[in-house]
């Protein structure tokens, strides 16, 4: 792997840049300062800086309180705690209150690997998806991710946003990324079937368009780093240029990417998907890589997938 720099190292430099020229940026963790990568925040902004310790559902309140004050709050918190303990805090304190907190929860996924399924969060999506007022986004890797934390620092809104622990391949390049709010990034252009992919999941999409082209078949990969606004348009696009959708995520197949572009193709009334997720079961243990592997969400596993839909 060429790339050594973590996404979540990307959003601290993003937001010590951002918090040296606008003293009301605010960071939050929960005892996860070094885990998140923020120590390079604390040590410069110290005095923007608030540790709250293992206490998901009193962070989120804080910050709520915060932005009640004018601040513009960061939480960052493991996103299995922050999308499932403090859920209620979520809908209530900052989306139904309208308060400007962003949500970052870091290690996302499986990337913790061997804690196993009680540090997992593949459910992640499909909460806070379902919360009204909330934007939900999953860059896909540390270009992505400082596009997205510009955009962030800005923005008036509350959102929740999944990091993953360890680096990633790069899908952009610094001079060619770009993100923008409620739209999906074509990454591979084709036309003979669409792959959509979302976060770490984006780079095996492109590799296996990269695998698909040897053999003469040309597809189209899809970015949807924005789940929330959801770029319904580009899924219509997708089901009228090529046969058929496949969807790759790092998240259960219940709630997530592919039941969002499953209710695009059923409105419309036309379109072939197959969702490839990981398993409504509790997830064995092991890298992402390796759970990725075992579970099909593979060069190998999304080319044959393509296949067996192309056949239909």
């Amino acid at each position: 792997m060429a790339n050594k720099i973590a996404n979540r190292a990307v959003m601290c430099d993003v937001l010590v840049e951002a918090g040296q020229s606008n003293k009301d940026i605010v960071v939050l963790t929960s005892d996860s300062r070094g885990s998140a990568s923020l120590v390079k925040f604390g040590e410069t902004l110290p005095e923007q800086h608030i540790e709250v310790g293992i206490a998901e559902q009193n962070i989120v309140g804080v910050a709520a309180g915060l932005a009640l004050n004018g601040k513009r709050p960061f939480v960052a918190s493991p996103a299995c705690f922050l999308s499932m303990r403090s859920i209620e805090q979520v809908k209530v304190d900052v989306a139904y209150s309208n308060k400007n907190v962003k949500l970052v929860g870091i290690s996302g996924g499986v990337s913790y690997g061997a804690l196993g399924m009680s540090h997992h969060s593949l459910q992640d999506i499909a909460v806070t998806r379902a919360i009204p007022n909330l934007e939900v986004i999953i860059p896909a890797d540390r270009h992505e991710t400082k596009a997205v934390f510009e955009y962030l620092v800005k923005s008036d809104k509350p959102a929740y946003i999944r990091l993953g622990r360890n680096p990633v391949e790069d899908c952009f390049t610094a001079d060619n990324v770009s993100f923008e709010i409620g739209k999906a990034r074509e990454m591979v252009s084709g036309d003979a079937i669409t792959i959509a992919a979302v976060g770490e999941t984006v780079r095996v999409a492109m590799d296996a368009a990269e695998n698909l082209a040897n053999e003469g078949i040309k597809a189209r990969v899809l970015n949807f780093a924005s789940l929330k606004p959801f770029d319904a348009e580009t899924v219509k696009k997708a089901i009228t240029e090529t046969a058929g959708i496949v969807s790759v995520e790092e998240h259960s197949p219940h709630g997530g990417l592919g039941e969002a572009i499953a209710s695009v193709v059923a409105q419309e009334g036309r379109g072939i998907l197959k969702i490839m997720a990981l398993p409504d079961d509790h997830i064995v243990t092991g890298t992402t890589a390796e759970v990725f592997n075992h579970y099909g969400i593979s060069v190998d596993g999304i080319s044959q997938s393509v296949k067996e839909l192309l056949k239909r």
